[in-house]
């Protein structure tokens, strides 16, 4: 059947129709930002190469000695095995903070250099942070391997249960938990898409395989650690400090939850 121009626009303001077509137009938008030929992302991954391989810091070091878990400057596959726990720091790690251990051991830099400035500001017209870009580029070595997190270490399985309990637990002056969002299926905010990330598996891993991410609306690359930090925010609570074990639990929990996905990174979302 076909309709004149008039008639379809009285049919898309009918009830559900028009919500339809939203969606429709969603999911062609989002379709449409999985060319990675066109994915910005990638230029903040040849620049995080760059820095990843220059010497710099008090110790002139580069972090090509870095180990991501798979030994001293293995990097393919390494991001798809994270979180996991390291002897050298007698912690469980995820990317960012395994970046931040190696920046201050190989590199000389402190610990409060680094973490002076982790995310771009997309409002002050910034660019990605120099840990952005090493980020992008050590996990976009992973791009096609699945997630693989480890669960044999005492540590790596107490942050596994510390994430979960943070996922669920409501706190803060909303009294809100990642749950209350995330735990359900087919739940959204206007046109955006709430995964279930507590009991369904494909809606996590079809989040988790495309982190870190370029964010169209942002204009730059945003990783785990971000979002972990944004979620905190739009929660109302203290800000998350950045490879913190809390983190580190959240995005342990997420993992294992999304484990067996193939990385499709470098990602890119709206």
């Amino acid at each position: 059947m076909r309709y004149t121009i008039p008639a379809l626009a009285v049919l898309l303001a009918l009830p559900g129709l028009g919500h339809t077509q939203e969606m429709v137009n969603a999911e062609a938008y989002r379709e449409a930002l999985q060319d990675k030929f066109a994915n910005p992302g990638t230029m903040v991954s040849d620049r995080g190469e760059i820095l990843f391989k220059t010497k710099r810091g008090p110790k002139n070091a580069s972090l090509e000695k870095c180990d991501f878990g798979l030994g001293a400057g293995k990097l393919e596959g390494a991001y798809a095995q994270l979180p996991r726990y390291f002897k050298d720091s007698k912690k469980v790690e995820d990317l960012e903070s395994r970046l931040v251990t190696c920046m201050t051991k190989l590199q000389g830099f402190s610990e409060a250099d680094v973490l002076k400035k982790v995310f771009g500001n997309q409002k002050e017209n910034e660019s990605n942070t120099d840990i952005e870009a090493i980020a992008m580029y050590v996990a976009s070595l992973s791009d096609g391997v699945a997630i693989n997190p480890p669960l044999k270490h005492a540590k790596e399985k107490e942050a596994l249960k510390i994430g979960e309990a943070l996922f669920f637990n409501r706190h803060g002056p909303m009294d809100f938990s990642c749950a209350t969002c995330h735990a359900q299926d087919e739940k959204r905010i206007r046109l955006q898409e709430l995964g279930n990330y507590a009991g369904n598996a494909k809606n996590t891993q079809d989040t988790m395989k495309t982190w870190p991410t370029y964010r169209v609306s942002h204009g730059m690359v945003r990783t785990l650690q971000s979002r972990m930090w944004d979620c905190n925010w739009q929660m109302r609570l203290p800000d998350l400090a950045y490879g913190s074990p809390g983190s580190v639990a959240l995005i342990s929990f997420l993992s294992h939850n999304a484990k067996g996905v193939a990385l499709d990174l470098p990602g890119m979302k709206r």
